[in-house]
């Protein structure tokens, strides 16, 4: 069994033998939550693949929002991307400093909600690169601009307003990638929140249970289509994911896009803004 749709990763040896393909550019988007104690920018800094630049979620953002690395407007993000020299007519390969977990994916689907479709990650990300002793430098390259005109794909972002319609309609169905247990509400969250535990008819696809623990790549086809049958998952149907501050709702996203389902959408505020909403509905099981 292959995926459905191959084209939103790349492997390793594909990308060392695309480094210096004019039309590929390559960005690092290493970011941890606070509980980790590492910082993206610095490793950045002191090591990462030829020619990546840095891609900041935090930075990236609506800044006026208090919500953790929400979506910012078009306008900012062409800005931002333009000056990385991140553009039309690039294929834009992503990576982050965990393999997956990070901020990769997230950046994946920000790309893809302002129009951009040539984008993808890199299967392993840097731990798999250093692991098979491949190139790294520590300077930046000297990016020039590039033109990026946003195209917003409303159909990827969902809000606070949309899930709760979500939950009284049953329109999409909810995927929240977080681990079991603040899925049940029997731990704790990295966000400071009023309440713990999940949405009305969310279903728990944990992010975790999608990578290989050993390579940190996505699991084969026939593993990710196992693991999104036992979770309940429906794959004709609309799908929303979640998870704690919208970064790893983007994993499962993508692993959904990976199966077939294109245009799998992903609610940006996560538990960060629904656990301190007082009218928002919550399950605890």
């Amino acid at each position: 069994m292959t995926y459905v749709n191959p084209d939103a990763i790349v492997s390793t040896q594909w990308l060392a033998d695309h480094l210096k393909a004019p039309d590929v550019r390559i960005v690092d988007a290493s970011w941890y939550p606070p509980s980790a104690n590492r910082n993206g920018r610095e490793e950045y800094d002191n090591e990462h693949i030829p020619g990546a630049v840095f891609f900041d979620i935090d930075e990236v953002a609506d800044s006026a929002n208090p919500l953790p690395h929400m979506l910012p407007a078009p306008e900012k993000f062409a800005s931002k991307v333009r000056k990385m020299g991140l553009g039309n007519g690039n294929k834009i390969v992503i990576y982050d400093g965990t393999g997956f977990g990070s901020a990769a994916a997230r950046v994946w689907w920000m790309f893809r909600v302002f129009g951009h479709r040539d984008v993808c990650v890199l299967d392993g990300g840097l731990p798999k690169w250093l692991r098979e002793q491949r190139a790294t430098e520590d300077l930046p390259p000297i990016p020039r601009d590039r033109h990026f005109i946003p195209h917003v794909n409303h159909s990827l972002v969902r809000d606070f307003d949309h899930m709760k319609a979500t939950i009284e309609t049953g329109r999409e169905q909810i995927v929240d990638a977080r681990a079991p247990g603040r899925f049940k509400g029997t731990d704790g969250e990295p966000w400071p929140v009023k309440q713990v535990g999940h949405m009305p008819g969310a279903l728990n696809v944990p992010v975790q249970s999608l990578i290989d623990e050993r390579e940190r790549t996505m699991k084969p086809a026939a593993e990710l289509k196992a693991i999104f049958d036992a979770a309940g998952v429906d794959m004709s149907k609309p799908i929303a994911t979640t998870c704690g501050s919208g970064v790893t709702a983007c994993v499962v996203a993508l692993g959904l896009y990976l199966m077939g389902h294109k245009d799998v959408a992903v609610y940006d505020g996560s538990w960060s803004e629904w656990g301190n909403r007082d009218d928002a509905p919550v399950v605890q099981d």
